[in-house]
């Protein structure tokens, strides 16, 4: 077994508040992993401090063998990374952006031009790749963002929410590249969502969270199989292990979120 992330008793406290609690997981190299839980669950504080955006209050956690809170700097130049809210220019075309990323990281000129058509070819945006961004739908733009994400060819990509409000066909094609990403390029995927179906057609491994702790972990069959019964679904296990309803993180907040992000996206 390849470990390429782990965290170690890993906290965070704002205050006298626990944001999260003693998290202990591991994933392994060129596998999906999704974190799922309810609204406060300590899903975003997780994925906020495995990529460096957040410092722990204790514990630890490692990318690729590196230590968030000794050499955050390393870390992040391994890692790929995709917010909710939108992290392209919409005032530039989808090659202006990408080559404007390549720049960011260093990559040679001529080498960023070659990688940055590439990673349009697998995006399935070659043909949109010199209109302006503004003018994209939601999924060719969550595509673009997750282009931009692997232009310095990082070992591992966190992923935060990445089809909210995206039409159906939009969440189906970002899946699609979700998984041929893991197929084509072993990339390790870490992501949060909400939407159950999405976890279970995507995940190898499912860590749920409740109250900032770890509540049960494993693969989506053998999460279905720890309830011991007929026709168990994924959102039967949430419900069980969260004692909350998939839809009850969805509150006032989430909501409002979800629809800015919307209609941001078109």
């Amino acid at each position: 077994m390849d470990i390429i992330v782990y965290t170690a008793q890993l906290c965070k406290y704002f205050g006298s508040f626990t944001a999260l609690d003693n998290l202990t997981i591991s994933v392994e190299k060129a596998e999906i992993f999704s974190l799922l839980g309810p609204n406060g669950a300590g899903k975003t504080t997780a994925m906020k401090l495995l990529t460096t955006l957040l410092k722990p209050s204790s514990g630890d956690a490692f990318i690729n063998g590196v230590s968030i809170r000794k050499d955050p700097f390393k870390v992040r130049s391994m890692i790929g990374y995709v917010p909710q809210m939108i992290s392209v220019d919409g005032t530039l075309t989808g090659y202006e952006n990408l080559l404007l990323f390549a720049k960011l990281y260093d990559i040679p000129s001529k080498e960023a031009k070659q990688r940055v058509k590439q990673s349009l070819e697998f995006m399935n945006l070659e043909d949109s790749a010199h209109k302006v961004v503004r003018t994209y739908s939601g999924g060719m733009i969550r595509r673009l963002e997750i282009a931009q994400s692997m232009l310095h060819r990082p070992k591992v990509l966190f992923l935060d929410e990445p089809t909210t409000g995206l039409d159906p066909l939009g969440v189906q094609t970002v899946w699609q590249r979700i998984l041929e990403l893991k197929k084509q390029f072993n990339t390790t995927i870490l992501l949060t969502t909400h939407i159950m179906e999405e976890a279970d057609k995507l995940s190898d491994h499912i860590a749920f969270l409740s109250g900032g702790k770890l509540a049960a972990a494993g693969t989506p069959g053998d999460l279905k199989k720890s309830l011991h019964m007929k026709g168990v679904t994924l959102e039967d296990v949430f419900i069980h292990y969260t004692k909350e309803s998939a839809d009850s993180e969805r509150s006032f907040r989430e909501t409002a979120k979800e629809r800015k992000i919307t209609s941001r996206l078109g």
